[in-house]
């Protein structure tokens, strides 16, 4: 993994343990309020953010299937890591295909709040673009991560390819999740392939997959946990992070 800044490696070295959930402090997506986060406790002091993240991506990043939205694997990492967080997630969209507010991600990055200076940024997804031209994917990656490096010159940019909401992968996802893997590394961006570190297994899928019809096959509240807590190993890992807690 590409080195973060010496900020976000110390943020990260603060964190400690990556299952000790600190108070939200995320921000607004799509109307919901959720800067009280979840489990958070009435009255508690909060602490001061130690960085700023930004989640962007799909109706993964949305929280589509948690009990409540803020409780979608993109908030709870925010909460975990104690990071001042902002999800920007939309039910249906991709790189190629229009969400359910009809956006893709490159009108919908040219909506950001270019003032939010977040301190790392993670693109997500996605599998909404399965039945889209692939051959159109690497134009549009690259434009999407382009515009986000433009609006946010000084954050970390991680690219976090897609999930599989049913095993066996299907192949057209696995052709989206070698696309952009390559794509990334053109381009000398972090990428993480839940596919290819088998986050999803046919072990873990019932506890990691809602499939009821009201869970459409997306991540259930365990689900949502347990990606959260991957996502935040992955942020921890750094060798950045590692060379300062040893100087601890």
């Amino acid at each position: 993994m590409p080195r973060l800044t010496s900020r976000i490696a110390a943020a990260l070295c603060a964190v400690g343990s990556a299952t000790a959930v600190l108070t939200a402090c995320a921000s607004e997506s799509h109307g919901v309020d959720v800067s009280g986060g979840w489990g958070g406790q009435m009255g508690a002091a909060t602490p001061e953010p130690e960085a700023s993240l930004l989640v962007f991506g799909d109706s993964w990043t949305f929280g589509l299937a948690s009990t409540t939205v803020t409780g979608g694997y993109a908030y709870r990492t925010g909460q975990i890591l104690g990071w001042a967080t902002t999800v920007d997630g939309e039910n249906g969209s991709g790189y190629l295909r229009a969400g359910q507010y009809g956006g893709y991600y490159g009108t919908r990055v040219a909506e950001l709040d270019p003032d939010l200076e977040p301190d790392v940024v993670v693109i997500q997804g996605s599998i909404n673009d399965r039945q889209q031209p692939l051959s159109a994917l690497p134009r549009a990656a690259r434009a999407v991560w382009s515009a986000v490096a433009a609006t946010y010159p000084d954050a970390e940019l991680l690219i976090l390819g897609p999930a599989p909401s049913q095993l066996p992968v299907d192949d057209r996802i696995a052709k989206i999740d070698d696309v952009l893997s390559d794509l990334a590394l053109e381009e000398g961006l972090e990428y993480i392939s839940p596919i290819d570190d088998a986050w999803i297994t046919e072990q873990n899928y019932d506890a990691v997959i809602d499939t009821t019809p009201t869970g459409y096959n997306h991540p259930s509240d365990d689900g949502h946990a347990f990606l959260a807590e991957k996502l935040v190993s992955e942020l921890q890992g750094t060798e950045t992070a590692a060379q300062i807690a040893a100087r601890k």
